[in-house]
């Protein structure tokens, strides 16, 4: 188990304590410091996991993994397995086992099912419906993964090393190492590169994790700006492949669906101007009470003040727009081919 982990004394704990309490504890656990100036280190040791120190690394996450699973897989068979998670997240206690044992020869890696954790007020509460309307398609898909999540995702040894070899051969982009040094968001091009070579990624049920939400707007704003900015360039650097398609037709419709929000806003903003109160209308009244209902059912689960939030609909509009101002951003910036640097969070 791999823990990449930079100044997280505050979280790492926590982190190896849930990986110790699994029903399938782990053979070992490494915690990656990663140029940390805190007690992450002796934190980690603390509660029995192994450190390992980077060397000179100036490429994040990506660039600490990428030391660590080269100093770890050499030791490693084919069929073993090595879970990659995030030191600000605490895995289900059935997350190895149930991530183990779906595992066959046409599944190459296994990610989590990520939930918010609690408290944030607001924002923190728009987060944990955000992550568990996800849960809830990820669960009407059958578990196929979109998104090898960071916050935990199991791989076999041997398909690392496949991932590695074909970056060597030129047959996908991101450099000579395991994880991409390209990508702003490696988990989502380490998820093209697996379906790349043939293999399926799932994310089943059991495979719960809960990991932080970003307390204040500027952080979330940033870290939204850091996924689909790097998801966009994911694109642009696959281009259009079998398994690319999907992932052009879902940013089209976002791209798309979003517009067509602005538009809608803007038109009854101006006809309500103009006219006044418009009045119902049977048919988009219906319309409009279905689209509520779903939004409610999707987020049940999350207790019943996100069902709340969610049959008032003002909030979730706003967050929506929120969402959208990321997008297009993303997108202006990859017209433009600025330069979108990493913003800690």
């Amino acid at each position: 188990m791999l823990i990449p982990a930079h100044n997280e004394e505050d979280r790492v704990a926590a982190a190896i304590d849930g990986l110790w309490d699994q029903t399938r504890p782990p053979d070992l656990i490494v915690v990656v410091c990663d140029n940390c100036t805190d007690a992450t280190a002796e934190i980690a040791a603390e509660h029995g996991a192994q450190v390992f120190h980077t060397q000179g690394n100036t490429h994040k996450k990506a660039g600490a993994l990428n030391q660590a699973i080269a100093w770890l897989l050499p030791h490693l068979d084919d069929r073993d397995l090595l879970l990659v998670q995030d030191a600000d997240t605490v895995l289900d206690p059935w997350f190895t086992e149930t991530a183990e044992g779906t595992f066959n020869r046409k599944v190459g890696a296994v990610g989590g099912v990520f939930y918010g954790e609690s408290g944030g007020g607001l924002l923190g509460l728009l987060q944990r419906m955000e992550f568990q309307r996800y849960a809830w398609e990820l669960d009407r898909s059958g578990g196929k993964a979109q998104v090898l999540t960071g916050t935990g995702t199991m791989f076999q040894a041997r398909v690392l090393r496949e991932v590695r070899a074909a970056r060597r051969d030129g047959v996908i982009g991101g450099g000579s190492g395991y994880y991409s040094l390209a990508s702003l968001t490696e988990d989502d091009e380490m998820t093209k590169a697996v379906k790349t070579l043939g293999y399926r990624t799932m994310s089943p049920a059991g495979c719960a994790v809960v990991t932080e939400v970003m307390p204040s707007l500027p952080k979330l704003w940033h870290q939204r700006l850091r996924w689909q900015r790097g998801a966009l360039e994911n694109l642009r650097d696959y281009g259009w492949t079998k398994v690319t398609a999907r992932y052009f037709v879902q940013q089209f419709l976002m791209g798309f669906g979003a517009l067509s929000f602005f538009v809608y806003l803007t038109f009854m903003t101006v006809s309500m101007s103009m006219y006044g109160w418009p009045g119902l209308s049977p048919f988009w009244t219906s319309i409009g009470l279905l689209f509520v209902l779903e939004k409610t059912v999707s987020v049940r689960r999350a207790g019943p003040l996100a069902v709340l939030v969610a049959a008032v609909m003002i909030p979730e509009m706003l967050y929506d727009l929120f969402q959208h101002a990321v997008y297009f951003t993303s997108l202006w910036g990859l017209v433009r081919r600025s330069e979108e640097k990493w913003v800690a969070t």
